[in-house]
């Protein structure tokens, strides 16, 4: 059908062609005098069937440029769209009032020429600065409107409009899971963003060849399932993408810059590139650290001693929130149930570690 329609196209396109430049052709070749050549009726009708049949080795060209620009502007968000429309319609009409003002030069050269450029130039630069500030555009059009509105009874004042608080999603996080439980919990405030490129990646695992990382990708989707399902926090899909960045690490950080949100994660690597780009990150993995439980040297636990451990006649055993207790002469209570007494609490970037000896040891 759209092919149909560019060929429709070409032939009126062809006829005005014909129209306005088929006449002066036949002065130059001398056959103006020609009176059933040198007509309206035949300049249009030539010039339609020549561009007809021209279309038919160019409308398939036209089709696929008409797709990939569809392609294209269904990507780009609505916001974007519509203040980069804005600043190009802002800039055209600067150029034609600066061209206005060329007109009364009467340079030929310049009058000819010149509007032309500018109404290129200015067209781009308006185009892209509304493109750039849309963010800062529509703090504007919104403190406006906020600013217009007054609640009864407030002395004219209106109350300050609250900063929608942004938090971007990492594929780890979401596999991880645990998010989904934190924000039932209600203490994540905000809207969780997932960005377009996170849930590619996410599809991309969970269509893998590999058993493991096909559990962990469709596990992915489910805690996003049910992090939407849930009424706890709003969840948004984010079509921001980089086309010129192929790391989706590096996406995260830029989107994150460009929203001014946070980066919910617990990739060590990543917590790392966003302290260098000074972009603010939440580690689930440090939250989890800061709630276990506070041990202090002397105090007594109950533990079950699982297996021995690096060093010669040492034991280990876990907590249920998965800390490992390194138990001093514990290899010989390997599958017991032990009291034991904390010497030492380490603290490292992997998480924490205890040191215990034996009770029983101690009081003997």
């Amino acid at each position: 059908m759209l092919k149909r329609v560019i060929q429709i196209a070409f032939l009126f396109i062809g006829g005005a062609l014909g129209f306005v430049f088929l006449p002066p052709l036949y002065e130059i070749i001398n056959l103006s005098s020609s009176p059933w050549l040198n007509n309206p009726y035949t300049s249009v009708a030539i010039g339609a069937i020549l561009l007809f049949l021209l279309s038919f080795s160019l409308s398939d060209y036209c089709v696929r440029l008409i797709n990939w620009m569809e392609d294209v502007l269904f990507k780009i968000p609505a916001a974007d769209l519509f203040f980069g429309t804005l600043g190009l319609i802002v800039g055209l009409i600067v150029a034609y009032f600066v061209g206005f003002a060329i007109e009364r030069i009467n340079i030929p050269i310049i009058t000819d020429f010149l509007p032309i450029i500018l109404s290129i130039i200015l067209g781009y630069l308006g185009f892209r600065v509304g493109f750039k500030k849309r963010e800062e555009l529509s703090q504007i059009f919104s403190k406006s409107g906020v600013g217009s509105k007054k609640k009864p009874g407030d002395n004219g004042q209106s109350a300050p409009q609250e900063k929608t608080l942004y938090k971007l999603l990492d594929t780890s996080v979401i596999i991880d899971g645990r998010i989904a439980d934190i924000a039932t919990t209600g203490f994540i405030e905000g809207v969780l963003v997932v960005p377009q490129f996170v849930l590619t990646e996410l599809q991309h695992i969970a269509d893998s060849s590999d058993s493991l990382k096909r559990t962990r990708g469709r596990r992915g989707l489910d805690m996003l399932k049910r992090l939407q399902d849930g009424k706890s926090v709003k969840v948004m899909i984010s079509e921001e993408d980089f086309d010129d960045v192929q790391e989706v690490d590096l996406k995260l950080v830029r989107l994150a810059k460009k929203m001014g949100a946070k980066i919910l994660t617990n990739d060590f690597n990543l917590n790392k590139v966003c302290e260098l780009h000074h972009v603010q990150v939440l580690n689930i993995n440090e939250l989890a650290n800061a709630v276990k439980p506070v041990v202090i040297p002397g105090e007594d636990m109950q533990v079950v001693v699982i297996k021995d451990g690096k060093e010669q006649n040492q034991g280990v055993a876990y907590l249920d929130d998965g800390t490992m207790i390194v138990i001093e002469g514990g290899r010989n209570y390997i599958g017991q149930a032990i009291t034991v007494t904390v010497t030492s609490v380490l603290q490292t970037s992997a998480g924490r570690m205890i040191f215990a000896k034996p009770k029983d040891e101690q009081v003997a």
